[in-house]
């Protein structure tokens, strides 16, 4: 029998909230139990598992490179619980699936929506949880298992050997700006005539932004000076109604929301084309709903042949 098989939820529990806390007293007081014998049971593991797991320092414990790795996977079996318990509730609902989907902002205004509606109409009694944030902070949350599924730009994605990835389609980078702005009126840009400008910027290391970095690098031209850095869609359409500024935005979103009057692409042809994609966890066993949400994706981006 390894160490592991002697661990409980309890344990688990603990293991976080040491890793939370960095204080044995405040663990031992959240778990409603004594510090000594907190104390005794993280000895007894760390030599059980021939590691240790936390240093101990004058302010406290921090998780060691061996416990830190445990940490994770113990985040992610309490994850996998907690959906295991959600599931079982939506069947005793009436066999209603539950999948919890991130988003970034390149994905969020038609992709991911059209893709929940397909999903809806196949079940019916479905609940869908959407986030949405920057792909890094969004497949660090797919890797503890606190999303099933990510939806976004793949441009500089690394493959991780934890998760899958399937690219859904490409598309252009356009510069946009409001109806109205004087450039709009002109035709043939170039970038003398951008960067006259000022402009919303990504934040560093978005795929976008990266894209728009070295355009302006193979043009010769050096990064455009940040006067507003935001990675708030919402944010930004806002600044660009109300001003001259420039930003820059993916094909399918600058074309949703050209065609309700929010903004105008401008006749410039910039040579940074991208990739949006699907990121899921390779697991032996891929739960029916993110099968089923990866169809409907297919569908939404009109690879629907594909599936």
């Amino acid at each position: 029998m390894t160490w592991t098989t002697r661990l409980r939820l309890r344990h688990l529990q603990l293991l976080i909230s040491l890793a939370e806390t960095g204080s044995v007293s405040d663990a031992a007081r959240v778990a409603n139990t004594t510090q000594p014998g907190l104390s005794k049971w993280l000895k007894d593991l760390e030599e059980d598992a021939g590691a240790t797991l936390f240093e101990r320092h004058a302010r406290g414990l921090r998780p060691t490179a061996q416990g830190e790795l445990l940490i994770n996977h113990v985040r992610r079996i309490l994850s996998e619980m907690e959906r295991a318990q959600n599931n079982m509730d939506a069947l005793k609902e009436g066999n209603a699936p539950s999948i919890t989907v991130g988003t970034s902002p390149a994905s969020a205004p038609s992709l991911v929506p059209d893709a929940i509606a397909h999903f809806l109409a196949m079940h019916p009694r479905a609940h869908v949880s959407l986030q949405e944030s920057t792909m890094n902070v969004l497949l660090e949350r797919l890797e503890l298992g606190h999303l099933d599924l990510v939806v976004g730009r793949l441009d500089n994605y690394k493959p991780r050997p934890t998760l899958n990835s399937q690219m859904l389609f490409r598309e252009p980078t356009l510069v946009i700006a409001r109806p109205g702005h004087p450039l709009t009126l002109k035709s043939h840009l170039n970038w003398d005539d951008l960067l006259a400008f000022d402009w919303i910027l990504w934040p560093e290391g978005t795929p976008i932004r990266q894209r728009l970095d070295s355009a302006l690098s193979n043009a010769g031209l050096k990064p455009l000076p940040s006067r507003v850095e935001s990675s708030s869609l919402m944010a930004n359409l806002w600044l660009l109604q109300s001003s001259d500024m420039l930003s820059v935005a993916s094909g399918r979103v600058a074309e949703h929301f050209t065609h309700r009057g929010l903004v105008k692409a401008l006749d410039f042809e910039m040579d940074a084309e991208g990739s949006i994609g699907v990121c899921w966890r390779d697991e032996p066993y891929i739960d029916n709903a993110v099968l089923d949400f990866r169809e409907c994706l297919l569908k939404a981006s009109g690879r629907g042949d594909q599936i």
